[in-house]
């Protein structure tokens, strides 16, 4: 098969739009002990960012916070109950906005904290 310029060109165009940002596979709450003792509901949220620094809303390509926020908010949530080492019935919830040279990416985590 012998491309011509257009095709190679597409062919480039193609592999840059597939090749993209990704993270790791990330287990959100690791399996409880056998025993453990409840400590109440607890909820924790954290936010990440893609900034374009032209400012222009098709070329969003610079993360900041934005794949740690789901273990920042797992960590905030264990925060809320004093002795917790876990969370059980984990339920994640998430949503986003737009700013002015971005948009944000919001994670809310909620469970049953234990020890």
């Amino acid at each position: 098969m012998k491309f011509t310029g257009v095709g190679v060109f597409i062919l480039g165009a193609m592999l840059i739009i597939l090749t993209g940002c990704a993270s790791d596979f990330k287990n959100i709450a690791p399996l409880p002990p056998e025993k453990y003792e409840k400590l109440g509901q607890v909820t924790g949220s954290a936010c990440g960012s893609l900034v374009s620094p032209g400012g222009g809303t098709a070329y969003y390509f610079l993360p900041i916070l934005l794949n740690s926020r789901v273990d920042r908010a797992y960590d905030e949530a264990l925060k809320g109950a004093t002795g917790a080492t876990a969370l059980i019935d984990v339920k994640l919830d998430e949503y986003w906005f737009w700013w002015i040279l971005g948009t944000a990416r919001c994670v809310t985590i909620t469970g049953e904290a234990i020890r």
